[in-house]
């Protein structure tokens, strides 16, 4: 919510919302960017809004949604509005159990880095940036799609990731069959030209393949992926790995983030920078230079010698 609200400000709108807990960084800086924030619900915060938007954890029964019925002040989903800036800009959506906001960060700084200004929203802390969104000059977006309430089946990007299926949401999900259906459904939203970077070295997504209208682009450590990496050596602060493109050697990467599954994130990455005619030097040096996300991962020091 609040990436989508920087964004919104930014393009000139007038933007006022409220939380809990107003004391945060992200509230402060949405402060100093002239956004209204209040603390805790109360229904004359929406005395002059002309669109109310909230998330899924915001029912009917809350007294704002339920007082903006009442007055015929339209009520969306955050989706919407992520939906409608995605409508004007060639996108790119990231989804999957985990490593959504790892992906969609590297992918933002490889862009940023090869001097593509992206609007960028994304559900953490970006550490090149110090923020969660980014509205860029560019006619490219790089978002997160929630998977988590189906509300990505809403959005239709024009490049789609998908780092992984599991078998959580259940709340809003039947079972497995389910989930994995409606991925299929979300990658159904993609154009004609659009495509999907899809990690094989997940069963669960591999088990999609194949789909039908679906121009789909494989990545993982498997030798059937189309993006294929290799890992050479791994330390406490990172990985060095080869890539392949359809079983081709084209070139050596190194990340100073640690992790195999950030390794992973990292091909998604690749795959979305070739996508897009980004010079393999500019994609190298990128990976380089990503310091990851806020409380994704992060080395915070050692206890007893550990």
């Amino acid at each position: 919510m609040s990436g989508l609200a920087e964004i919104l400000k930014l393009q000139g709108y007038n933007i006022s919302g409220c939380d809990k807990d107003t004391n945060s960084s992200i509230i402060e800086h949405l402060k100093s960017i002239g956004c209204s924030i209040y603390q805790n619900h109360n229904t004359e915060h929406i005395t002059n809004a002309d669109v109310l938007v909230c998330t899924t954890a915001i029912n009917k029964s809350n007294e704002e949604v339920n007082t903006a019925l009442q007055k015929n002040i339209p009520v969306v989903h955050r989706s919407l509005i992520l939906a409608e800036l995605m409508r004007t800009k060639y996108s790119i959506a990231v989804s999957g159990a985990h490593g959504k906001t790892t992906t969609t960060s590297m992918i933002s700084h490889i862009l940023l880095e090869s001097n593509i200004d992206p609007t960028i929203i994304v559900g953490g802390i970006l550490k090149t940036i110090s923020k969660n969104a980014h509205f860029g000059k560019s006619d490219f977006l790089v978002a997160e799609a929630d998977e988590s309430d189906r509300s990505f089946l809403n959005l239709y990007p024009t490049l789609a990731v998908i780092t992984n299926i599991d078998k959580e949401h259940l709340e809003t999900y039947k079972d497995l069959e389910d989930i994995k259906q409606t991925f299929i459904k979300f990658l159904n939203k993609l154009p004609f030209f659009g495509k999907a970077f899809l990690c094989i070295d997940n069963e669960n997504v591999k088990s999609l393949l194949p789909i039908k209208n679906i121009n789909a682009i494989t990545y993982g450590f498997t030798q059937d992926a189309n993006i294929m990496g290799e890992i050479i050596e791994t330390t406490a602060n990172g990985s060095t790995f080869n890539i392949y493109f359809n079983k081709n050697f084209i070139g050596q990467m190194n990340l100073n983030i640690a992790g195999r599954h950030n390794v992973l994130n990292a091909l998604a990455s690749i795959g979305i920078a070739l996508e897009l005619d980004i010079p393999l030097k500019k994609i190298q040096d990128a990976l380089k230079t990503f310091k990851g996300v806020v409380r994704r991962f992060e080395f915070k020091g050692t206890y007893n010698k550990a």
